[in-house]
């Protein structure tokens, strides 16, 4: 019997998630997508405590009218490296989530890797 959407993507999600473990110096960057929006955290997994988040519901990205997904995801990367490089966190893992590495999700991660961010 097949896999729902659902439980398909927790099974990736897991199988992803065993082999990573955020810390304070190097937190994990984990997305989150959902039809309209888009966030990010940066989780220390050590004490279970988010460190710095950012999402397209943000007044500075939000006021950006008439833009599609893809860019709302791009402007979500720039500024969690710019919250991150206040913090002092240069370097980070990254957390697809269970999501495929295409589309928001990649326009997210090269958005903060040219930003400075390091994964």
């Amino acid at each position: 019997m097949a896999l729902s959407k659902l439980e398909r993507r927790k099974k990736i999600k897991s199988r992803i998630r065993r082999g990573m473990n955020g810390s304070a110096d190097r937190p994990r960057m984990t997305v989150f997508r959902s039809n309209k929006q888009i966030s990010v955290q940066l989780v220390d997994d050590l004490t279970g405590h988010t460190v710095i988040s950012s999402s397209s519901l943000e007044k500075e990205i939000a006021a950006h009218k008439g833009i599609n997904k893809t860019e709302q995801a791009r402007l979500v990367g720039q500024r969690i490296a710019e919250k991150a490089k206040e913090k002092g966190i240069g370097s980070v893992i990254f957390d697809r989530n269970g999501y495929l590495y295409h589309g928001r999700v990649k326009s997210l991660a090269d958005a903060a890797r040219k930003s400075g961010l390091k994964f």
